[in-house]
């Protein structure tokens, strides 16, 4: 079991800690839930089937334990605004720095990353997906649980959604061109 635990965390840690990432916008956060994907992984590889890919599997986990992170944050702020808004105020802004790889990319590509988060959670995954993490359709639907029509369908909207924010910041026209989107 270590030596195929090994080869997949070596094989793939760094792809789903940028997958985590992208969902989260945060290092430290994304470091430590890449840490639980893997323990879920530990706990449950006896029962892994082979009816996906190891890589859709693994997506699968990362997905499950990103969404309940998420769920567990909005819970948190719900809980907070409760209180007094003027003391949690700090509580509820995203002040976490961005890796040093995004940092030195560029201008175009930083804006393109603050329009995503502007996206609903579906669409940001499979935005990331299909063309951040570059996989297929397929793969995609698989690691979503959900009909390839669906992811198709989805892309289309959010590739939509983006377009019209583009429409506001015509300089990022750009960006869709070089075929990062």
């Amino acid at each position: 079991m270590q030596d195929v635990f090994d080869r997949l965390y070596e094989e793939y840690h760094h792809s789903l800690f940028q997958f985590i990432f992208y969902m989260v916008r945060s290092r430290e956060t994304a470091e430590d839930l890449v840490q639980e994907v893997y323990i879920r992984v530990l706990k449950s590889y006896e029962g892994f089937e082979g009816k996906s890919t190891e890589k859709t599997w693994l997506y699968s986990i990362a997905r499950h334990v990103t969404i309940d992170w998420l769920r567990t944050q909005n819970r948190r702020k719900k809980r907070f605004l409760l209180f007094d808004i003027k003391e949690t105020e700090n509580y509820l802004k995203d002040e976490e720095p961005l890796p040093d790889e995004f940092v030195a990319q560029k201008e175009s590509v930083k804006q393109l990353y603050q329009m995503l988060k502007s996206c609903s959670i579906e669409h940001q995954q499979v935005l990331i997906l299909r063309f951040i993490q570059s996989l297929s359709i397929a793969e995609t639907a698989q690691i979503l649980h959900w009909s390839e029509s669906k992811v198709k369908t989805t892309q289309h909207r959010a590739i939509k959604g983006l377009r019209s924010l583009l429409d506001q910041h015509p300089d990022m026209e750009e960006v869709l061109k070089d075929g990062t989107l």
